[in-house]
């Protein structure tokens, strides 16, 4: 596998000879799995904190639910979310903090307070997000999703996934190197449960080598998803939370094989379960 090194404000990561994980820290009321339980300032501070002493190797902080239908918030409301979190956490710990966010005006706010990189579902298609990840020098994250969290659920067809996906990819990185984004700051997902099926989902773990080609580091983010649901559950409880350790497990399947298949970076919410299991697995495909 190819490493790669980014530097990220104070920060550097390295990526392929030991798989990175980035830890999903949500203030949100309506987030899919854990919606409500970060949501107050201190409360987050504190969760980000704890993803730390468990092994993250990034914090990924969103203020916006991108589950499947929900809506979208206002830049006011996300930016107040977020920005104190960032603000506090920044201070308190020595890893680097991402904003999940598809809007400029909050990504600004969050790097002006703290964040060092762009974790964009909407790949920096909207919203000028493009020149404030050039203005600030800040890794971008380009993730592909068909449609929008409002939409993306909707029957999504592909003729062919794994081509459509990565050409999607590829004319991103393009875009974003012709607007002053340097190719060493690129990040790429292929978007699992962002506009596709459980089938689509298993062959984007399946083939995550192929997109090696595009010349970037791979996030995957398989935490906690419907698919795994889906495939575990005839009947998932009401009530998603009661889920949580089968989900898990499953997550941590969905991990190793990715991680096998080409994964440098994991996106997850149990972090110090996954730090185990890639520690295994990392040992296993380094042999």
């Amino acid at each position: 596998m190819k490493t790669y090194n980014i530097s990220c404000g104070w920060h550097s990561l390295s990526f392929g000879v030991r798989t990175c994980i980035m830890g999903i820290l949500n203030v949100t009321p309506d987030s899919f799995s854990d919606g409500g339980s970060f949501f107050t300032t201190d409360a987050a501070v504190a969760h980000g904190e704890k993803l730390v002493e468990d092994g993250a190797d990034i914090i990924d902080v969103g203020g916006e639910s991108s589950r499947p239908f929900s809506d979208a918030v206002s830049v006011e409301e996300e930016a107040s979310r977020v920005v104190p979190v960032i603000e506090r956490l920044s201070k308190r710990i020595s890893i680097p903090i991402s904003i999940d966010t598809t809007k400029a005006a909050v990504a600004r706010q969050a790097i002006e307070a703290g964040a060092s990189i762009i974790n964009d579902i909407g790949a920096l298609r909207t919203d000028n997000m493009t020149a404030v990840a050039a203005k600030y020098g800040v890794p971008v994250i380009l993730m592909h999703m068909k449609g929008s969290p409002k939409t993306m659920q909707v029957a999504p067809v592909y003729d062919d996934l794994i081509n459509e996906v990565k050409k999607f990819l590829e004319n991103a990185i393009n875009m974003a190197e012709k607007n002053g984004i340097s190719r060493s700051k690129i990040i790429i997902d292929p978007g699992i449960g962002f506009g596709k099926t459980v089938e689509h989902n298993l062959l984007l773990i399946n083939h995550l080598h192929e997109f090696a080609s595009l010349d970037a580091p791979i996030l995957i983010g398989p935490s906690r998803k419907s698919f795994i649901r889906n495939i575990l559950f005839d009947k998932p409880a009401r009530d998603i939370k009661a889920d949580i350790p089968a989900l898990e497990t499953g997550t941590q399947a969905a991990v190793v094989a990715a991680v096998l298949h080409g994964a440098h970076i994991v996106r997850v919410h149990d972090v110090a379960g996954t730090y185990k299991t890639i520690k295994i697995v990392d040992a296993i495909k380094n042999a």
